[in-house]
């Protein structure tokens, strides 16, 4: 065994003593409240017994499929590390990650175990309104030498206490057959992105990061934008008094990457050379173009969390994109003419991504869940073809679907990541955080019929 991994067992095995007995304190405020601290962890306690949690993750390990051409050298390992020859057929990459457990028993969710998907599962709340999401460690089935702990941390969340911040250092970790429950009540709407915060650079690069929004408590109000125009809107993306922020689709654009050697090196019980970090491949809500042209799989969107699996649990992979079922959230964009549409930018890749829309317009509502707007009532919002923002940033942006031009099918536009080393990930005119926008006719036969969940378009796994 060499130094340098006796130097990571040794790191995670004083993780895992802490987790286990962060971990047991948690367990004690689950099921009989701690008699620590003059039993100041008791009202977590009381909070997370008495109702079930809106949603259910696991965090276990599981295989994604990338472009298998060409294939990558690592100069440090000496092997090809893409595609890895551990992969089952159809796969290529090794990730650790979350699966939505929603709907699934506490005994039957261990069968998720090595279905991890990436990104992470999409989910939002309600300012103001309780949400409690439940974290399995179902233990990884690749690497049964690890016994890596999980957290969920909810990145930029504010007013949050440590208990639940999911930083193990303030909080507590969660070992492998182990359960907790995290309770929020948001009080900022925006966009953020989560992830385990146990040894993050590993485990955040690995695929344990998703997207989290959380909605306005203006949402379900009725207000006209702009005025003297008839346009109401019921739906918002902040709480701006005049609804300015009103619109009719929302998409999650969420960026994320995979580096080769580091990928390779968790399956193979290897360490990578962290120091040599390069994104071989640039991912937008899981994929690589044009697999983020193909519809959704098997996502949330009946309110309750609840995804479609098939009797082995898989989820159901995406029309189109056999191989691509533990990828399921589609990057595509559609509209009708004239509706506006919100994107939620989050970036939890390392490099810094510069995603440009050609032909329309972006105008800025909101930055890191933050209004664009002064103390004063001054509006800051501005518009732009360019996102330039790094890891751990997020953008609200709104965008208005131009006329479309009568022409057979809907109209295109192109949204790409302008950094070109992470737009085609070495493939000519493939790969990479690229996407489109799909407006159609305002009316007639072709015309969409509204959103009834994020990411929604024609040809969604029902």
């Amino acid at each position: 065994m060499s130094d340098r991994r006796r130097l990571l067992l040794s790191r995670r095995d004083l993780l895992k003593a802490g987790g286990l007995t962060a971990a047991a304190i948690g367990a004690g405020a689950a099921v009989g409240g701690p008699r620590l601290l003059g039993g100041l962890l008791q009202p977590a306690r009381a909070l997370a017994a008495d109702r079930p949690p809106d949603l259910k993750l696991v965090g276990t390990d599981g295989w994604i499929s990338l472009p298998p051409d060409p294939p990558i050298f690592s100069q440090s390992l000496g092997v090809y590390t893409h595609p890895d020859s551990y992969a089952p057929d159809g796969r290529t990459t090794y990730i650790f990650g979350f699966a939505n457990a929603s709907g699934i028993s506490d005994v039957d969710q261990f069968n998720l175990k090595n279905k991890a998907q990436h990104n992470a599962p999409l989910f939002w709340a309600r300012e103001g309104v309780e949400f409690r999401v439940q974290l399995t460690n179902v233990g990884l089935a690749q690497r049964p030498d690890l016994f890596d702990e999980h957290t969920v941390h909810w990145h930029g969340f504010k007013n949050v206490i440590p208990f639940f911040d999911g930083e193990p250092t303030g909080s507590i970790s969660i070992p492998q057959g182990q359960t907790f429950t995290y309770v929020y009540k948001s009080h900022d709407p925006g966009t953020y992105m989560y992830h385990c915060h146990v040894e993050d650079t590993e485990h955040v690069h690995m695929g344990m990061t998703g997207l989290v929004f959380v909605r306005p408590a203006q949402d379900g109000t009725s207000k006209e934008y702009p005025l003297g125009s008839g346009k109401h809107y019921t739906k918002f993306a902040y709480n701006d008094g005049d609804g300015s922020t009103g619109f009719d689709r929302e998409y999650a654009m969420f960026l994320s990457e995979v580096w080769g050697d580091s990928h390779w090196a968790d399956a193979h019980i290897q360490l990578p050379e962290w120091s040599d970090y390069r994104a071989d491949f640039s991912l937008l809500n899981g994929r690589v173009y044009p697999e983020t042209l193909l519809p959704n799989g098997s996502i949330a969107h009946n309110g309750t969390f609840v995804v479609a699996r098939d009797a082995n649990y898989d989820l159901l992979p995406p029309p189109g994109g056999p191989d691509l079922g533990n990828q399921p959230l589609s990057a595509l964009i559609s509209a009708n003419a004239g509706e506006r549409v919100l994107l939620r930018f989050a970036n939890l890749g390392f490099m810094e991504a510069a995603m440009t829309l050609a032909g329309i317009k972006m105008r800025v509502v909101g930055r890191d869940a933050t209004f664009m707007r002064g103390r004063t009532n001054f509006g800051t919002s501005y518009e732009t073809d360019t996102l330039s923002f790094g890891a751990g940033e997020s953008f609200d942006v709104i965008i208005q679907a131009p006329p479309h031009s009568g022409g057979v099918g809907p109209d295109k536009y192109v949204l790409y990541n302008r950094a070109y080393t992470r737009g085609d990930n070495l493939v000519a005119d493939g790969g990479g955080q690229r996407t489109e926008i799909h407006v159609y006719p305002a009316t007639g036969p072709t015309a969409l019929p509204p959103q009834q969940y994020p990411n929604q378009h024609p040809g969604d796994v029902a």
